[in-house]
């Protein structure tokens, strides 16, 4: 037995780049093949639309979530229901990175291709470093197949792949063969190729096999035949690894013990995260949870999760359109509701004047937004943050709103939480800014103690709440609480409650219809500062050498910009990192952070709309960094980027 220790710098160096360290190697007992521990692996797989990349992709992320690694997800699939076959418009990948320590992002770059036909090659094998390992679906790569993608002659036979370690393995071959006892078309057989390819992978990483083995029958419960031949497939991928000479070394990967904190983790996507929040959120509140929604990628799948939770309460309402949506959402909170609506950002321009109305009825209502690539329709399932100006500035006349920001996709769990303090405590609309990076993302959560979530209850107004010159008690709906400026919330035939609602000004106190200048002036300036004052915690500075130059992150961001910080930290280099969850009002403290730094960089998925606020608001020279290309940042591209500001 050998053993390779790596150097300090490599440790940091691989927190999320693309070389894996090899810890150790070793000969299994009594076996012939060599298992090399590793510290991480990036894993990418490939193929077209209907190869099952994402289920693939699932299903090796849940056993290794199971197995105890830490690990984060990036799925990257086409806007189209179904992409024309083997093209590369056609391509869906889903990259996995995990590893025995703690990590922050996907990956810069894949230490194993998974390609199921030559397009999967071609678009992918740009990220690919020299050295890495393709596994080479081989029945795909005819003549056709080839030339629909661009190749003039086989890159497995003229040279292009030589840096590399190719595999190739002719899978739907194998897989027809392995299930030729079932009584399946040729054509239904090749369907489960993808559980061939997931077999071999976990043989090659020492992945659990049960889980899937369990998912399959679950999945097809209804169709043994096919549960039980996909089963057979996904053995036969493993026992190909075990018993082929061309994959002479797997891989073992240690559960990342030290990385978490003593609980109970699973492995939980963001929008499922957000899910979970919202209805934990209901339950803390003691109020009925209402979404009304419209379905839009990437948000849809929070309509689909809450409406299979009626057990808590949750009603789910799909709406005609955007606007019907939050206009149901807006009802059941004037109904004593907690209402949410979902869409992402061509959805909120739809939304923007009900959000007025509920800004002008201050009333608590959640609205999600999973941002995308835009303008109008845009990248549907790639991922952006450029709607932060629209949600600070996206409605008519002065109607300032409070906007929360995830930064990953556990974090959207308890992200839905602090939307829901706000909107309850100060009545008012409250956005809530994630993306279709941490909505389809996925990582480790620690499912948190009841205990351990916030006490969100609300009262409700019983009676009146003012006394008139005469003597006699009325209801004012817009008497304000002092602390918060929050109006009272009087559900709907509570006797002696009945107010006047809509979207025209109101009187202050009395809720009376005003076209006084001097009263809409007062209720915009106390509209504004009510926002102002909400209690946000202050903001966090990661600094450990009084380093002179910042990087201020919001949302997404935060895993690359870590993972960067890392390197850059590793290497010598001084550099502080703080990150915003509460974008307005921002945390009161911002200002004089940023005051200590000679420059501070504001790395985005936009054209630098938190660095225009920070200018604007702070008089800061803000240093943009950005990108708007559907993907996430790099580690290694962000690295770089703040080296040059250091250096600058």
């Amino acid at each position: 037995m050998t053993s390779q220790v790596s150097s300090p710098a490599e440790q940091a160096d691989g927190t999320d780049g693309s070389d894996a360290a090899v810890v150790g190697e070793q000969r299994k007992p009594g076996g012939t093949k060599d298992v090399r521990r590793l510290d991480r692996v990036i894993i990418r797989f490939a193929g077209d639309s209907g190869d099952g990349m994402q289920l693939t992709g699932d299903r090796f992320t849940s056993e290794t979530a199971s197995f105890g690694n830490d690990l984060s997800t990036l799925p990257n699939f086409p806007a189209e229901i179904r992409a024309p076959a083997g093209t590369l418009p056609g391509v869906s990948s889903f990259q996995l990175h995990f590893a025995d320590h703690d990590i922050l992002t996907p990956g810069d770059a894949p230490n194993v291709l998974v390609a199921m036909n030559p397009a999967a090659l071609k678009a992918n094998i740009e990220d690919v470093p020299r050295g890495a390992e393709i596994i080479v679906n081989t029945d795909e790569f005819t003549k056709r197949a080839m030339q629909k993608v661009g190749y003039a002659a086989s890159p497995l036979e003229d040279g292009s792949l030589d840096g590399y370690q190719i595999h190739p393995v002719p899978l739907t071959t194998l897989t027809v063969e392995a299930l030729k006892d079932f009584d399946l078309t040729r054509k239904e057989a090749e369907r489960s190729k993808n559980m061939f390819a997931l077999g071999l992978l976990s043989w090659m990483y020492h992945r659990p096999t049960e889980g899937t083995e369990k998912f399959l029958k679950s999945k097809f419960a209804k169709k043994p035949d096919i549960a039980a031949a996909n089963i057979a497939a996904f053995r036969a991928g493993w026992n190909f690894g075990e018993t082929t000479e061309d994959f002479a070394v797997s891989y073992e990967v240690a559960p990342a013990a030290k990385a978490f904190p003593v609980g109970t983790y699973r492995n939980i996507s963001g929008n499922l995260a957000l899910s979970y929040g919202l209805v934990s959120a209901s339950r803390q509140a003691d109020l009925p949870l209402f979404l009304g929604s419209y379905p839009i990628t990437p948000a849809s799948d929070i309509l689909h999760e809450l409406s299979k939770h009626k057990n808590f309460g949750v009603r789910t309402f799909q709406a005609e359109d955007e606007i019907a949506g939050i206009g149901a959402a807006l009802g059941a909170a004037f109904g004593g509701s907690l209402a949410v609506t979902t869409t992402s950002g061509p959805g909120v321009a739809l939304k923007s004047e009900t959000i007025g109305l509920a800004v002008s009825l201050e009333l608590p209502l959640l609205v999600i937004d999973i941002q995308r690539g835009g303008p109008s329709t845009g990248l549907p399932t790639k991922t952006e943050q450029a709607d932060l100006l629209q949600a600070m500035f996206g409605r008519n006349g002065e109607a300032p709103v409070p906007i929360v920001a995830p930064r990953t996709p556990a974090d959207c769990f308890d992200a839905a939480l602090e939307a829901a303090r706000i909107a309850l405590m100060y009545r008012t609309p409250v956005m809530l800014l994630s993306d279709g990076y941490l909505a389809n993302g996925s990582e480790p959560w620690r499912i948190p103690e009841l205990d351990e979530l916030p006490d969100l209850t609300v009262q409700f107004a019983q009676g009146p709440n003012h006394t008139l010159e005469d003597g006699s008690e009325v209801f004012w709906p817009y008497k304000r609480d002092p602390q918060t400026l929050a109006r009272p919330w009087a559900v709907p035939g509570t006797p002696g409650l009945e107010h006047r609602i809509g979207g025209i000004e109101k009187q202050d106190g009395t809720g009376n219809i005003s076209y006084d200048p001097a009263n809409h002036d007062f209720m915009v300036r106390t509209r504004q500062a009510k926002i102002d004052g909400i209690d946000v915690p202050d903001v966090e500075v990661d600094d450990p050498h009084e380093a002179r130059t910042l990087v201020l992150g919001w949302g997404s961001t935060y895993g690359p910009i870590t993972a960067a910080v890392r390197r850059l930290r590793a290497a010598g280099e001084p550099i502080a990192q703080a990150h915003l969850r509460h974008l307005n009002p921002f945390p009161k403290n911002l200002g004089a952070v940023l005051q200590r730094y000679d420059k501070v960089v504001i790395p985005e998925m936009n054209l630098g709309q938190l660095a225009t606020l920070i200018r604007a608001r702070y008089l800061v020279d803000a240093h943009s960094y950005n990108q708007v290309n559907g993907m996430p940042f790099k580690a290694e591209q962000l690295a770089s980027a703040l080296k040059e500001a250091i250096d600058g």
